[in-house]
């Protein structure tokens, strides 16, 4: 009766294991990507055991890292929100939003684009920098360009 083990391995895990009886095997497929299958001894079969059981160890050791990382990252982003309002923010959320949306007009398109998405769609610096492919410290420069413009555009406009 074959005996296989039932685990997750590695995306690049290049082979496989059986029991059969007293018999062990241990299959891949070669470099011409033809199925090979050869008998090992018991002491090479638990070493292929032992390599996948560690696979399967830090496998999950990642996937606790990752889930760790994202939970962190959620915190930050929490936090980040909490943040005192600078001068230029306050400014800018005490115009009214028809004035507000003809300043938000004047900008220069990629200004606009960022400013748009991080005070209407919500969304933060290092988001915006993934969607665009580029540095946070470039969507943060376009942006602190960008509130500083909104200023000068809303600075005759009474509140």
């Amino acid at each position: 009766m074959d005996k296989n083990p039932k685990r997750i391995k590695k995306k690049d895990n290049p082979y496989s294991i059986r029991k059969n009886g007293n018999e062990y095997f241990v299959s891949f497929k070669d470099a011409l990507g033809v199925y090979q299958e050869i008998k090992v001894t018991a002491k090479v079969y638990a070493a292929f055991d032992r390599f996948e059981l560690d696979d399967k160890k830090e496998m999950n050791e990642f996937d606790r890292h990752i889930e760790h990382s994202e939970i962190y990252e959620n915190n930050l982003e929490l936090r980040s929100k909490d943040k005192t309002i600078s001068m230029e923010d306050e400014f800018i959320q005490k115009a009214t939003f028809e004035e507000l949306k003809n300043a938000i007009e004047k900008l220069p398109e990629i200004q606009k684009r960022r400013i748009k998405k991080y005070y209407f769609e919500d969304k933060n610096e290092h988001q915006i920098a993934e969607e665009e492919k580029t540095t946070q410290q470039a969507i943060n420069y376009t942006l602190t360009i960008a509130r500083n413009n909104l200023k000068n555009y809303l600075k005759n406009f009474q509140f």
